[in-house]
């Protein structure tokens, strides 16, 4: 029954995103008006049998030919909505879709509904238009033509594959692309401020990092994370690993036309090494003991001691260089970056509009302007792509891709991610103090079907993704075993039955939480989901550690070191781990330091600090005509450099 309520709930979440129906009295439906008491009485799902109905015309009975020739006279003068506020009169059968003739703009009050009347596309069971009927399908003996998956097999709720692709065409030549284009992209997770030297969330990165903001290094994410210059053309390090020397690129200059000179990285950097500094990096720079400008043009960074995570630190957020004096308190809604693009404007809720610097120091962008959209449900996003109003659809939900089948329309990119869906426990607070409770509960979730429900993904066992070099896999730690786990809780004095609360922001699918509610009953555990607003997951689970479950995708690349940082919000606290880490920073050698962080890996996942649900794969949507788009590691930075338009592309 648990299957058939986890695909009656795709199904009624995705006709309740379209404009043809309305699903909203399925209790599974926040909207819904039985949402609240669903989700008190039924935890196991809402129910297999959902109910929508459609607007428009449906033909259920094609035996009766006078019946529908009537309805076609009655139909055909009238105009018909096409997705914007343009009326349209049909010339033929409404199947025709193609042959609208779009006239005058509709009233108001014919755009509120009087004349509202989608037509539907001939898919199968639903193929033309009569009097709308209410519909109840049965999911037990019924499989809709959407392609869901029935009751049967063991995996979770998968549309129907669309191929996906590793790479993309090659971008014209700059004398066929559209140098006055606006690109749309639809993403999930907005910022909750643009201050990057204080705000947590990689929802920051993903936007301003190599567009509006520089370092002196990058990453190239299509290069398995090859180091690569930005601000800094070239760079040289000291035989004994002390000094690391920059030479700045010609010509840098901020978007106020000011040059950008070493003062302003000395400055910069000396933010992050200050006593009682604010940055959420500053931890990642305790090696640097100075940092100076000998001239204008040259960085010099001198260490304490070796650190062979130096140049990736600078990569990141943390390696911003910023205008000399920048007053940090003002960049919550303004800049004044390095980069390629200038912050136009930002909608909060909505959007955030990035426009090409035409006096930028490097290779200046294709596009004239990007949009980010912030879209949190992953229907709407589809709508917003399948239709043209979004060109470009980062981290669409991977068992919902069928309206991107046709190639010649769209193209579907996989990429690697750094996205570890992360069970975290809160170590410091009983019972996950107890470790038996923790290996429990990772050994009580079936991991792989976790994956097939999230559609894109594979099992890691602990912190490191496969594309940093100290990776390993330890998926054999913890497998899924719900017995033992059973004896384990038995062991740990909570086996005659523990309730539990997990915290999960709002914008993750809940067919997650609703399957590690359903794991963790079948060994006597209740599990009680609390959906919150991620800026509430912010204050309440990350800054004041007031959870005992949480689950959150950890995006960011690198980030290992949150397992031997004290007083983060894991509660994790291991000394062997800590004593390796810090060895592994100031290694001699790359080799050596892989191996040791390969030890800290090991070891946070025989502790079972947290439980690593799945590392996701990126699925891009990409329109026809725009190339260049990044696929890879998307959700922690969105490089728009090679991003371009062609002319005259299709518009929708």
């Amino acid at each position: 029954m648990e299957r058939h309520s986890r695909n009656a709930q795709v199904i009624a979440e995705w006709f309740a995103a379209q404009r043809q129906s309305d699903a909203g009295r399925y209790p599974g439906l926040p909207a819904g008006p039985w949402h609240d008491a669903a989700k008190r009485n039924l935890p196991r799902g809402a129910g297999g049998v959902p109910a929508f109905e459609l607007s428009g015309d449906v033909e259920v009975d094609r035996a009766r030919p006078a019946r529908r020739a009537a309805a076609a006279r009655q139909r055909r003068d009238a105009p018909v909505w096409c997705g914007s506020r343009r009326g349209c009169r049909m010339r033929g059968s409404c199947s025709r879709i193609r042959k609208w003739d779009c006239v005058t703009e509709l009233s108001e009050a014919e755009f509120a509904g009087a004349n509202r009347r989608p037509c539907v596309k001939e898919t199968g069971m639903i193929s033309r238009m009569v009097p709308a009927h209410r519909i109840a399908v049965a999911l037990g003996s019924v499989v809709l033509a959407a392609g869901l998956s029935s009751g049967c097999g063991t995996g979770g709720v998968t549309e129907a594959a669309t191929d996906t692709q590793t790479t993309q065409a090659a971008t014209p030549p700059d004398d066929q692309l559209d140098a006055k284009a606006t690109v749309n992209v639809s993403l999930t997770l907005e910022p909750t401020s643009l201050n990057t030297f204080d705000t947590a969330g990689t929802a920051l990165d993903q936007v301003l990092l190599d567009n509006v903001y520089q370092g002196l290094v990058s990453i190239d994410t299509n290069a398995e994370d090859k180091i690569v210059p930005a601000l800094a053309s070239s760079w040289e390090e000291s035989p004994d690993g002390l000094v690391y020397t920059f030479h700045l690129f010609p010509h840098a200059n901020f978007h106020d036309s000011s040059p950008l000179t070493a003062a302003d990285a000395v400055w910069s950097l000396q933010q992050q090494i200050a006593p009682g500094s604010k940055s959420l990096h500053a931890a990642d720079f305790a090696s640097v003991a100075a940092v100076s400008a000998p001239d204008p043009a040259t960085v010099r960074i001198t260490l304490r001691h070796r650190d062979t995570l130096l140049l990736w630190s600078l990569t990141q957020r943390g390696g911003i260089v910023y205008k000399e004096g920048t007053d940090f308190t003002v960049l919550d809604g303004a800049e004044d970056g390095s980069g390629p693009y200038l912050l136009a404007q930002w909608n909060r809720g909505s959007s955030i509009r990035l426009v090409r610097n035409d006096f930028y120091w490097g290779v200046k962008p294709k596009v004239d302007q990007v949009i980010f959209h912030y879209i949190k449900d992953p229907n709407s996003a589809n709508n917003a792509e399948s239709t043209g109003q979004n060109d470009i659809e980062v981290a669409a939900d991977p068992t919902l891709l069928r309206p991107f089948s046709d190639k010649a329309k769209f193209t579907v990119l996989r990429g690697t991610t750094s996205d570890k869906f992360t069970l975290a426990f809160n170590d410091a607070r009983a019972p996950f103090t107890d470790p038996r409770v923790r290996h429990a509960i990772r050994q009580a979730i079936d991991n792989q079907s976790m994956i097939r429900t999230y559609g894109a993904g594979i099992a890691i066992g602990s912190d490191v993704p496969p594309q940093d070099p100290w990776y390993e896999d330890l998926t054999g730690i913890d497998p899924y075993n719900p017995d033992n786990a059973k004896k384990l809780l038995a062991a740990a004095g909570v086996g005659n039955g523990l309730s539990l609360t997990l915290d999960v922001p709002n914008i993750y699918p809940t067919s997650l939480s609703d399957l590690l509610v359903s794991d963790l009953k079948k060994v006597g555990v209740t599990l009680t989901v609390r959906q919150i607003e991620f800026q509430t997951w912010l204050s309440k689970v990350y800054s004041d550690k007031d959870f005992q479950l949480s689950l959150v995708d950890h995006a960011d690349a690198g980030d290992l070191g949150n397992y031997v940082e004290p007083g983060y919000y894991f509660g994790y606290d291991n000394k062997q781990a800590r004593q390796w880490f810090a060895q592994a920073r100031t290694a001699a050698t790359d080799a050596d330091r892989d191996a040791l962080l390969r030890k800290v890996a090991r070891q946070i996942s025989e502790d079972a600090a947290s439980d690593w649900l799945l590392l996701a794969q990126t699925t891009t949507v990409v329109r026809h005509g725009v190339y260049g788009v990044p696929q890879q590691e998307t959700s922690n930075r969105f490089n728009l450099a090679t991003v371009a338009v062609a002319k005259g592309r299709p518009v929708q």
